[in-house]
């Protein structure tokens, strides 16, 4: 074996781990205040591919966890709230993807399921592109009804893995889409 070969299995190697690795993607309002946004409540947004109870507790429980690093509590019943929170999975490429109230305003200059709507547009039904084994998480200003973050993690959920891949899977994916919010304010 060459030098030159013992050099291209490293760099191989580093390659395909990038290509398997996780994509996160997000996007926020600028205007937002985020300091403010202390409290939450989830809600059901609609989707065309239902997920089972066990995966719809395991991603709430690690989204709590990774809520509560950053600040937030969650409220449940009729609470008085300054975020909704939902989120939307994918099982197959090109899944419809649905907003939480056609009425809401998605904000300034947002890109939802790939068309860019300006701030009086609304969240509607549509062929998306988010990909198979994606969380989509949106937070919601609950007094304005407005889309004020999305967060988008690509191989979070994977069907066919075992129980712990499946949970560090959904762990890593978290951790990393977290990892940025609050947004830091523009300058």
């Amino acid at each position: 074996m060459t030098k030159t070969s013992l050099f291209c299995i490293p760099l191989l190697l580093l390659t395909a781990s990038s290509a398997l690795s996780q994509d996160i993607r997000y996007n926020f309002d600028d205007t937002a205040d985020f300091s403010k946004f202390r409290t939450y409540k989830w809600v059901t947004l609609k989707s065309e591919a239902p997920i089972d109870e066990l995966t719809d507790k395991q991603i709430k429980t690690a989204l709590n966890a990774a809520f509560a690093r950053k600040g937030l509590t969650n409220l449940d019943g009729d609470s008085a709230t300054d975020l909704l929170i939902g989120y939307q999975t994918t099982k197959h490429i090109n899944e419809t993807f649905a907003g939480f109230d056609p009425g809401w305003s998605t904000g300034p200059g947002w890109y939802v399921a790939g068309w860019h709507v300006p701030g009086v547009g609304s969240i509607t039904t549509g062929t998306s592109g988010i990909y198979k084994g994606e969380l989509s998480v949106d937070m919601y200003d609950a007094t304005k009804h407005e889309l004020v973050w999305r967060g988008v993690a690509s191989k979070a959920l994977d069907s066919k893995a075992k129980p712990q891949k499946r949970q560090k899977n959904l762990d890593t994916a978290v951790a990393k889409l977290m990892r940025n919010y609050p947004p830091r304010p523009p300058k």
